[in-house]
């Protein structure tokens, strides 16, 4: 193994390792040291890594929100053109990568808030790319006359903070399967926004 993959597979263990830790114990109770130990290397070499625990924070955020981001918009290019089929398409997707990256989706959720304000503002850019697309979504149904809600942005909020704490139960060995899951929060989804069979 050469000098670059070895430090590729270091990186990559130093972020695994602060991933675990941080939704084991949240930012403020994960340390730098105990990250080292995770990632089986010593404390004075994580630094070559991420200058801080926030820094470590910084990048694991803008992966998990991008890539959730991404999920969703990619779900979309291959959905049928209609509200329905949308957001049932942008549901199951969204809640796919929860169940896939159940790590990476609590520490989304909960740990934003001890982020510089920066920081904050460039991750949040990603949340609400999602929110957006939501709030088309639905507001397309309205206007259709496929969903019936007169709430349509709070029907967007409910639904995702709804799929966010799917990450808070999941579990591997669980009885549902991931098809399961995401099929069950699209038939919540539809119920929220008051959908009507097109």
């Amino acid at each position: 193994m050469n000098d670059r993959s070895t430090a590729s597979n270091s990186r990559d263990a130093v972020y695994a390792a602060a991933l675990e830790a941080f939704a084991e114990k949240g930012f403020h109770g994960a340390s730098m040291r105990d990250i080292a130990r995770r990632a089986g290397v010593v404390l004075s070499n994580l630094y070559h890594y991420a200058d801080s625990k926030s820094d470590l924070l910084v990048e694991l955020l803008k992966k998990a929100n991008y890539d959730h981001l991404s999920a969703t918009e990619w779900a979309l290019t291959g959905a049928d053109a209609s509200p329905r089929h949308r957001l049932e398409a942008a549901v199951k997707a969204y809640v796919g990568y929860i169940v896939d990256h159940p790590m990476e989706a609590l520490i989304a959720h909960s740990e934003l808030r001890y982020l510089g304000d920066d920081d904050r503002k460039r991750l949040v850019m990603a949340r609400d790319r999602v929110e957006a697309l939501f709030d088309g979504i639905i507001e397309d149904g309205v206007r259709a006359g496929t969903f019936t809600t007169s709430h349509s942005r709070g029907v967007t909020r409910a639904v995702l903070t709804m799929c966010a704490g799917i990450a808070q139960w999941y579990r591997q060995d669980g009885r549902l399967s991931r098809e399961d899951i995401a099929g069950e929060y699209a038939d919540y989804a539809l119920a929220l926004v008051g959908s009507i069979h097109d």
